[in-house]
């Protein structure tokens, strides 16, 4: 199983970013995945997640901010983030549930600073 997230970076407070994660070796359409981040000190969280059937939900702390797609034809999960914040700085990671445990991409760094 891979997953391979993309599109971090830098961005001044009220920026946008696009991040992508491709997935492998899993029934991607089947599977809820989900964007999780980590702040330096903090513990991983759950952003915005997005069930097979296209449900999505999101942490109090980003609704109408970001938002989680999906495409399975290219077994890819993205998370668009407009209106970024100082607070939304992290390592962004995509994470797949299964009854095997879940896979984590690799994380990708989310900088917001001016």
């Amino acid at each position: 199983v891979q997953l391979q997230a993309s599109g971090g970076g830098l961005v001044q407070p009220g920026g946008s970013l696009r991040l992508s994660c491709a997935a492998s070796g899993i029934t991607f359409s089947l599977n809820f995945m989900g964007w999780y981040r980590q702040a330096p000190g903090k513990q991983r969280e759950l952003v915005a997640g997005i069930s097979s059937y296209g449900t999505t939900n999101y942490a109090d702390s980003v609704k109408g901010r970001l938002t989680i797609s999906r495409d399975n034809g290219k077994n890819t999960v993205y998370l668009q983030m407009n209106s970024l914040k100082v607070e939304d700085t992290a390592v962004y990671y995509c994470g797949a549930p299964t009854g095997r445990g879940t896979y984590w991409g690799q994380g990708t760094l989310v900088t917001v600073s001016s």
